[in-house]
């Protein structure tokens, strides 16, 4: 009876989804990951920031290199270049093909990976102490070299949960592919509260804990999300098989566009190193502090951009494979402007909210430390904004299985995000200077992104109806900032709120407000995106009466 139960449940969780559900599923399991991500930072921040900033600095410090491998080899680079290929093949009925080449690719990557492991593993020590964070105190460095080669495995697994993510993407699967990231969180977790005593198996001590037990969390977090994507390959009919088929035309075309978008993650992620090693010359604390801010702004990103964009993807290339561009046209539209309805009074809502978010993760540390990720958060707030419109931006060219023209792009953007950042460094501007070159560079790379696409679609794609919505957008967020700007004066944050009892009614008062606001004005301003909003809040208030 229970091995029915769980198939059942497995069974309604793989179902086929829409648009509209997809999204919702992606945002909802993004938003539970992004909690436990908060409750995991603050349990890691009461434990090291205040105490020992050096430890939780060789920490953040070695997730840099083993996460630079993973995103250069799979991440986002796999789900752009292999969903459109596959879906071609479905869409074909050539299933046997689909299943060959997901084989092929799924093989190739581990093997890459298991090797790139190893190699990260045995040069970590020079990867940390003249690459990564060259500003690190001794012990800090070799507390760093150690917890890289712990976290070295994450790769190879990673890439493994991936493949087999992706391919339930391509046929509409996304809720073992949207909840796996809170499953390794919830390791993490696991590592932080029981693991940092020292792990003890039948009387004999295997290891003595400290905050290296955090890093060893961070295995089982990973262990645990692979085990729910193979879950996730329930009824799906995938035909694996052990060999690398280098003569299957999916295949070979899968090879040919991940180099280009690999490059591009890769190139972005040689920013974050960049700013790990200019913050590690600026004082204990300096890495922990730019990277939760990093963080915080990220996951409104996530929520936003990359849960609407990934919910939209599938429809894009399933547009184009059937030749309907114009369609394809409405549906890009649709999708920006639903990310820029959102991502627009976001943004402005976190400028002015940033201490109350900042004291979610950091209650125990120094209120220097605290005031410090909360600067460094506001420089941010214009990348919450322009990051989530990317993701979007980007998948316009990836459904066309273009992938040159971003990576191109993104080397541009990049570069100038890197000038940006030493430039700063040498003015003195600390660390909030990172965050205003992240903020730059993401403006001008979205800006150059849309111009192409526009022209590419022979001025079809961004309309006068598109811009003028765009500019009441912008009204209605000022409106929201407005409103923000005042709650806060209202409903100070005092240096003695350290307690979530105290800041979060403060923060969600704030944000109502502010939330209330801007949909009021967007209602006046006629925009289309409030509409199914307020159709859904007139349903609940008023589902009893006749």
């Amino acid at each position: 009876m229970k091995k029915f139960r769980f198939r059942s449940v497995v069974k309604m969780a793989s179902a086929k989804m829409s648009v509209k559900s997809a999204a919702i599923v992606l945002a909802s399991s993004t938003l539970i990951s992004a909690l436990l991500g908060l409750f995991r930072d603050r349990l890691l921040n009461s434990y090291y920031l205040g105490t020992y900033p050096t430890g939780i600095d060789a920490y953040t410090a070695a997730f840099t290199i083993p996460d630079f491998m993973f995103f250069i080899l799979t991440s986002g680079a796999l789900a752009v270049s292999f969903i459109p290929v596959f879906n071609e093949r479905l869409i074909k009925g050539n299933k046997k093909s689909a299943w060959e080449m997901s084989s092929s690719l799924l093989n190739l990557l581990a093997l890459l990976t298991l090797i790139t492991s190893v190699l990260i593993m045995i040069f970590a020590d020079p990867l940390i102490r003249y690459i990564v964070s060259p500003g690190l105190d001794e012990s800090g460095m070799i507390l760093a070299i150690n917890m890289t080669r712990v976290i070295a495995i994450n790769p190879f697994l990673f890439s493994i949960a991936t493949v087999l993510t992706s391919m339930q993407q391509a046929v509409g699967r996304f809720v073992f592919y949207a909840f796996a990231p809170a499953i390794y969180n919830i390791g993490i977790i696991i590592g932080i509260t029981w693991f940092t005593g020292g792990i003890n198996l039948f009387g004999v001590q295997l290891f003595e804990g400290g905050i290296m037990g955090v890093a060893i969390g961070v295995i089982l977090g990973a262990v645990m999300q692979l085990i729910v994507s193979l879950i996730g390959l329930f009824g799906l009919g995938f035909d694996y098989e052990f060999k690398i088929a280098w003569k299957n035309q999916g295949f070979r075309t899968i090879l040919k566009l991940l180099p280009p978008r690999s490059l591009d993650q890769g190139i972005d992620y040689v920013n974050a190193i960049v700013n790990t090693n200019l913050s590690s010359r600026m004082g204990a604390g300096a890495v922990r502090s730019f990277n939760q801010a990093s963080s915080l702004h990220q996951m409104p990103v996530n929520l936003i951009g990359v849960a609407i964009s990934t919910a939209f993807f599938p429809k894009l290339t399933e547009e184009l494979g059937a030749g309907d561009e114009n369609e394809f046209y409405n549906t890009f539209r649709k999708a920006l402007r639903m990310i820029l309805w959102i991502s627009l009074p976001v943004a402005v809502v976190a400028f002015f909210t940033r201490g109350y978010v900042t004291s979610f993760i950091s209650n125990i540390g120094s209120s220097d430390q605290n005031g410090t990720i909360a600067s460094i958060l506001g420089t941010l707030c214009v990348a919450i904004f322009a990051r989530s419109v990317f993701h979007i931006a980007s998948r316009g060219f990836y459904a066309y299985q273009d992938t040159k023209t971003p990576f191109r792009v993104s080397i541009v953007a990049i570069g100038l995000t890197i000038a940006f950042s030493v430039w700063f460094f040498l003015l003195g501007w600390g660390v909030d200077g990172l965050g205003m070159a992240q903020s730059l560079g993401a403006v001008i790379e979205i800006i150059i992104l849309l111009a192409i696409l526009e022209k590419r679609s022979g001025r079809k794609l961004l309309t006068r109806d598109f811009w003028q919505g765009t500019i009441r957008m912008t009204f209605a967020t000022v409106i929201a900032g407005c409103v923000a700007f005042s709650l806060t004066k209202f409903i100070p944050l005092m240096a003695t709120d350290v307690s979530l009892v105290i800041t979060v009614p403060k923060f969600l008062i704030i944000t109502a407000g502010s939330v209330v606001a801007y949909v009021i004005a967007s209602y006046f301003l006629d925009l289309d995106e409030v509409k199914p909003v307020l159709a859904r809040v007139k349903k609940i208030l008023f589902r009893n009466v006749k």
